[in-house]
């Protein structure tokens, strides 16, 4: 699942990418809007946000707003960099070794949470989720070609409408069969992303206001989980005679 990439993939394997990691997204993101009141993922909301605290002369929420949307960003970069790196040295599993990177640094933030005391917990709680979730979309994007986007709600919802239309377009014109099960796949793929999602936030909500940051750790478990298959597979090819 986290080793073939772009069109050597197949909508099985990213359909089982997109619901466990939309799923931990999900989860997240409601969890850090539970815990602090500020969405770590929805960069939408972040943008539209700093917009209307500028207009309205509030400079410091705005940067608060501005900080999430830059360190989201700092996330995808370092993911960036980290992909290219191990491509340069042709590794197999390097997207399995960046999502174990994210388990790694969510345990980290979730020992900050568990254990720091306020006021220094609520914001490198969003801050380092929105990191999280910076890396995580890019690894997965990169990793899709850009079929799966784990953490980019809009984009999978107005996905939903295209494929919608280009069904109801194909049945109308009496179109291909083969077109029409291509769209509907995709429609699939989408909408069990975006469900996932929603259901990871519903998840998230109620586990962190039972456990708080254990449910944090065991986000990071779920992540290391997902990488291991594709670190051992890695291991293995290293392994090979020839």
């Amino acid at each position: 699942m986290l080793v073939r990439e772009g069109e050597e993939r197949s909508l099985a394997v990213d359909r089982r990418l997109a619901w466990s990691l939309a799923g931990i997204a999900g989860g997240l993101n409601a969890a850090g809007f539970y815990a602090v009141g500020l969405y770590s993922s929805n960069m939408t909301g972040n943008v539209s946000a700093l917009a209307d605290h500028v207009a309205l002369g509030d400079f410091g929420t705005g940067l608060v707003f501005m900080a999430i949307v830059l360190t989201f960003i700092g996330g995808a970069a370092v993911s960036a960099l980290l992909i290219n790196a191990g491509r340069r040295r042709r590794l197999a599993g390097i997207y399995a070794f960046s999502i174990l990177a994210e388990s790694v640094l969510l345990a980290a933030l979730a020992a900050v949470d568990l254990w720091l005391m306020a006021p220094g917990r609520g914001p490198l709680l969003v801050f380092g989720l929105s990191f999280l979730m910076g890396l995580q979309n890019a690894v997965v994007t990169r990793l899709s070609n850009a079929r799966v986007r784990t953490t980019h709600v809009t984009g999978m919802v107005t996905d939903i409408g295209i494929e919608l239309g280009n069904l109801l377009d194909n049945a109308w014109h009496r179109g291909r069969a083969e077109v029409s099960d291509f769209n509907r796949e995709k429609l699939l793929l989408h909408a069990e992303t975006v469900l996932c999602f929603l259901s990871g936030g519903v998840v998230g909500v109620l586990g962190y206001r039972q456990f708080g940051g254990w449910l944090l750790l065991a986000g990071a478990v779920a992540l290391l989980a997902l990488a291991l298959p594709g670190l051992l597979a890695t291991r293995q090819r290293r392994h090979q005679p020839g």
